[in-house]
């Protein structure tokens, strides 16, 4: 079948079709129908059959258990999921078999979705155009670097789908079971310089800034009842830990609870070890892996090319640690930029305008060393006796 017609019996098939005709070539391979494969039970599917984990695919400090090959074979196994992974979004029986595992952390709602068995999609950034999309420019380059491809998730194409535009990458959150996750914003400024070079004062912009602290304007400003762009991103900066430390805490998803994402207060050293603490729940193994793998990443980071002429503004790492498994990596490229050819960036040096940096390795610098030297012990009751600085 050729990749033209092929394509016209998938997309005739739909999500939900494919996921039956999966299920039917497998039950016919192994010579039963038995309710394992049965469609009233379609995710049994997938969590039965997960891809072998790679060290592209992770940074795991404990082998995930490998199950022995049964019937029917990998092959068709493989053959089931690629055709299911051609169809996306992801169908509702699919959903409903990730919903206990998958969810999206942070970021602009529907921005991700899960699109197969180890993949999601994420949807083109505002703005951007088929000819400049830097997040996908981003990860077609670092999936390049033989230093980075294996502290970002692995990138597998951009497409088009309903007349929108994705890019898919791996599900970074696939393979782990119930998770401590984190999301940190890298950086001390987290907006590019062109969104802030127009010096107008808005009052738009002022009334935001009231309603956050109605103290934050000076003199001049409450008389004006005027702002610039610039004075609001970085009053919204020092607001959190950006400004001060270089990163901030943006989400942290704890076993059995939701998503913590109101974390705007958490911005003095001890208040950041004490959330860092909570997030690693006395659990000094993974403290140790993750030290180990941000060190890792900054060392990667600091003798790749592509790091060396980029400002990597409004990016993230991502942290994952489950009973078996550590992982941690570098998301969220929508703001990459390379700078002009007479700058050289650090990564480290303070921001001024039309010098680029960003604060990313000086933030970087900061987390590891509160990964380092906070007592979890002593920090994790004082947590739990001020649940305010995590709220």
């Amino acid at each position: 079948m050729n990749s033209v017609s092929r394509q016209s019996v998938l997309s005739r098939l739909g999500p939900g079709g494919l996921l039956y005709a999966a299920n039917k070539i497998i039950a016919v391979a192994s010579g039963k129908e038995d309710e394992r494969w049965r469609g009233k039970d379609e995710g049994a599917l997938f969590k039965r059959w997960r891809r072998t984990p790679s060290s592209v695919d992770s940074a795991p400090t404990v082998p995930v258990p490998t199950t022995p090959p049964s019937q029917p074979s990998d092959l068709l196994k493989f053959l089931a999921i690629n055709a299911l992974e051609l169809s996306a979004p992801a169908s509702d029986a699919l959903l409903k078999s990730r919903s206990s595992e998958w969810f999206q952390l942070s970021g602009h709602p529907g921005s991700l979705a899960p699109a197969g068995p180890g993949t999601v999609w994420k949807r083109r950034a505002p703005g951007d155009h088929p000819a400049h999309n830097p997040e996908r420019d981003a990860y077609e380059a670092l999936a390049a670097c033989p230093h980075m491809r294996s502290a970002i998730p692995r990138y597998y194409r951009e497409l088009e789908y309903g007349g929108e535009h994705f890019i898919e990458l791996q599900d970074l959150l696939h393979g782990f079971r119930d998770p401590h996750v984190m999301d940190i914003k890298m950086g001390t400024r987290t907006f590019l310089e062109d969104e802030v070079c127009n010096a107008r004062a808005r009052p738009d912009l002022y009334d935001k800034m009231v309603r956050l602290d109605p103290n934050a304007p000076t003199e001049s400003e409450h008389a004006a009842r005027a702002v610039t762009k610039l004075r609001y991103m970085q009053f919204r900066e020092q607001r959190s830990s950006s400004a001060e430390q270089g990163f901030r805490i943006e989400a942290v998803k704890l076993p059995g609870q939701p998503p913590l994402t109101d974390l705007q207060k958490v911005r003095e050293p001890l208040q950041l070890a004490a959330t860092i603490a909570r997030f690693l729940g006395n659990d000094e193994r993974a403290r140790h892996a993750i030290v180990s793998r941000l060190r890792e990443i900054r060392d990667l980071f600091e003798r790749s090319e592509f790091f060396r002429t980029h400002e990597i503004v409004g990016s993230s790492i991502f942290i994952i640690y489950d009973d078996e498994r550590v992982g941690a990596w570098l998301i969220d490229f929508a703001k990459t930029r390379r700078v002009p050819e007479n700058i050289v960036v650090n990564h480290r040096a303070l921001w001024k305008q039309g010098n680029h940096e960003e604060g990313f390795l000086y933030g970087l610098d900061r987390l590891i060393n509160i990964m380092e030297t906070a007592n979890l012990s002593k920090i994790g009751n004082e947590a739990t006796e001020q649940p305010d600085v995590t709220r």
